[in-house]
């Protein structure tokens, strides 16, 4: 077929570039591109820079080996047609790592980027755990004087937050001025901030963007509202609840779920209820952040009739709804309730996602039903940390502690790193049969071989082992090496060993230091009271009862979560 002229061939490719539009609009769209490519290649106009850029983005979509070969066949390869290929594959978990790659094919190409491009790097050197890439990425944008753009800044603050480097991020906000500290530099440092758990900074980082004048969005608003959890923050929730109503947010469905959730972490229930009762449209995600509240709050028994309700009202549910009601079950012991869920999950083909199998191996396991979560435990396809320390935590608590300490050492040669609650579950299980060494051992590994802080609780339970082997000098030389401050648990463990055998004399030496020192735990009094009693101190034993007496002390009383 004869070349078209020239005119002809701009307006033809000018209707092909108009057809690509059109096809890609449908579902099908690569089954459609395909013969429009076709033809375009038959009469010449393929190798068009218009065309070739619109079926690109058109092609990246649907296939991404499509595109790169659309993109490797076209003659002329600009900025736009480089940040289109990127954003294909960045916006592809799995192949975020190939856009990289591109970028650096993009660079030796001698393409200079623009400030599309590093919104579309930025976060996939992030995404793939990249941060040298990301520190280089960084370079080159200053170099081509594109850090400045608000845009690219707020991608910048963004990966450092993502990699955890929170004062590089706060170094790129604060180095910015006039209009490129934006509201969404904003929100990146506040969404930052929350996702690093930085609660305080984010609040008073809200409070300087209002003082301002710097009006924020739904995202931003989205973003803060997690930091507020807890009674004491409930009058600035409702500060932000009003700023919602102001701004006319109060229709975005998003928001107000993390309105109903914010409600829910400060304890105002009534309100979470009415702004859910509120809603003319609920999403999925709603009735789970009803769900969550109740169970994340302690009403086990609520959580579970709102479950039931979800059924009832045959509004759905997913994964995420079965994970809070299985834990709503563990928290209050009922285990035919989730015994049912288990058999729902069942049979709606939800029991193989890795986080029911694991919150079923806890619901078992706190249900005293440890033959069962080891069922299920052997069952899970995939077994992070999260269902190996239930696992062993449960053998531990039910005094099968060889099991629980063989559970252990299988998990590490299958190469599973162990968190903190693991080893509070293997402490548990030395302490209880009565392995001291073997308990030291493990307690010592937590930072030596694996470079974690022991946190409280693991020193509780090395004093509450040490003191019921009678190493009580051992005991006190573990408190007097914490690097925080030992609390009640830690000195009523070491007490209790005391009492246990009988040593009145170090007890009475750490009690009048800690009461010298403000401590107004009844626990601590009590211990006292009970060891001069059965010394037959009965002065100094009445002495400690009238000082409960006179400081109004009072001891917690038990309760059961068993027919709430």
């Amino acid at each position: 077929m004869p070349a078209l002229p020239p005119p002809a061939t701009a307006v033809v490719a000018h209707r092909y570039t108009r057809l690509i539009t059109a096809a890609a609009a449908t579902p099908a769209s690569l089954r459609a591109l395909l013969p429009i490519h076709a033809r375009a290649v038959v009469l010449g106009v393929s190798g068009n820079p218009a065309f070739a850029t619109s079926l690109l983005a058109a092609a990246a979509p649907a296939s991404l080996a499509y595109a790169r070969r659309v993109f490797d066949a076209a003659p002329e390869r600009d900025a736009y047609m480089w940040n289109t290929l990127l954003r294909a594959h960045a916006h592809s978990h799995s192949h975020a790592a190939d856009a990289l790659a591109l970028y650096k094919r993009m660079r030796a190409a001698g393409v200079a980027p623009d400030h599309y491009t590093y919104p579309i790097v930025l976060p996939a050197c992030a995404a793939v755990r990249a941060p040298r890439l990301g520190r280089a990425a960084h370079g080159d944008a200053v170099r081509f004087a594109l850090a400045g753009d608000g845009f690219v800044r707020s991608s910048l603050i963004a990966m450092y937050f993502q990699e955890g480097d929170v004062a590089d991020a706060e170094r790129v906000f604060w180095e910015s001025h006039g209009s490129s500290r934006t509201v969404v530099s904003w929100t990146a440092m506040v969404a930052g901030y929350v996702q690093n758990c930085f609660f305080g900074e984010a609040v008073a980082l809200f409070g300087r963007m209002i003082a301002k004048g710097v009006r924020p969005n739904e995202i931003t608003l989205i973003s803060f509202l997690p930091c507020l959890q807890g009674q004491d923050w409930l009058d600035a929730g409702e500060m932000v609840h009003g700023f919602v109503i102001k701004l006319g947010f109060d229709a975005n469905i998003p928001l107000v779920n993390a309105l109903i959730a914010m409600y829910g972490k400060c304890g105002s229930f009534a309100m979470a209820e009415a702004l859910f009762e509120g809603m003319t449209v609920r999403s999925l995600v709603s009735w789970n952040t009803m769900v969550a509240m109740y169970e994340q709050r302690g009403c086990a028994v609520e959580a579970i009739k709102f479950f039931r309700r979800m059924l009832i009202e045959k509004v759905g549910f997913d994964c995420v709804t079965l994970v809070s009601v299985l834990s709503a079950c563990a928290r209050s012991g009922a285990l035919d309730t989730g015994r049912w869920v288990h058999e729902f999950a069942r049979n709606h083909g939800l029991d193989s996602d890795a986080r029911v199998g694991n919150v079923l191996v806890d619901m078992y396991a706190k249900c005293g039903e440890i033959a069962k979560a080891r069922e299920v435990f052997d069952c899970l396809h995939v077994r992070s940390v999260v269902p190996w320390s239930a696992m062993i935590g449960a053998y531990a608590n039910h005094g099968e502690s060889a099991e629980a300490l063989k559970l252990f050492s299988m998990m590490k040669s299958e190469g599973v790193m162990p968190n903190s609650i693991t080893f509070t579950a293997v402490l548990v299980a030395c302490g209880h049969s009565g392995l001291v060494d073997e308990g030291l051992k493990h307690f010592n590994s937590i930072l030596t071989d694996y470079q974690m802080s022991p946190t409280l609780e693991h020193y509780a339970c090395m004093v509450d082992m040490l003191g019921r082997a009678g190493r009580l000098v051992e005991a006190y030389e573990i408190i007097r090496g914490m690097l925080m401050r030992p609390d009640k648990c830690v000195w009523g463990a070491f007490l209790g060993g005391c009492r246990l055998h009988s040593n009145l004399e170090l007890a009475e030496f750490v009690a009048k230091d800690l009461f010298r020192s403000g401590s107004s735990d009844v626990t601590f009094y009590v211990l006292m009271s009970n060891m001069y009693f059965e010394a037959g101190m009965v002065e100094d034993a009445e002495r400690m009862r009238l000082a409960i007496e006179e400081m109004e002390l009072k001891k917690t009383a038990g309760r059961s979560a068993v027919n709430q």
